[in-house]
């Protein structure tokens, strides 16, 4: 991948962040982050990876605002994007967050599981 897609593409990203941040209003979008933005080689097409803070039902519920608000979205960063043709925008939830929540989980409860089979060793050894 180019240098300059590379660029666009943490453009976007944070432009998108602002934008859910600041401008969104719909109540169905809940704490939203957005981890990263994969953009085609012709840079008409822009899948947009978020995370989202609940359950499964509050990342529906954030996924269907957002993609209700694909069309808001695209014309604000056409506004603020110096580039000849703004990407359609597509919003995907980013699995990889779940497989990180879940190695943490386990990595404590390994540890849970030392610390009860071995009470009298130290933290710091």
């Amino acid at each position: 991948m180019s240098r300059r897609t590379n660029r666009l593409e943490e453009e976007i990203r944070e432009e998108v962040a602002k934008i859910i941040a600041s401008e969104l209003k719909d109540p169905r979008i809940g704490f939203v982050t957005v981890t990263g933005v994969q953009l085609t080689p012709d840079l008409r097409h822009a899948r947009i990876n978020v995370g989202v803070l609940g359950d499964q039902a509050a990342r529906e519920k954030s996924l269907a605002g957002l993609r209700q608000a694909a069309g808001f979205v695209r014309r604000e960063l056409g506004k603020r994007l110096r580039i000849r043709h703004t990407p359609e925008v597509a919003f995907q939830y980013d699995k990889g967050l779940d497989a990180t929540e879940r190695v943490a989980r386990l990595l404590g409860e390994v540890a849970a599981e030392d610390a009860a089979a071995d009470p009298d060793r130290r933290e710091d050894d």
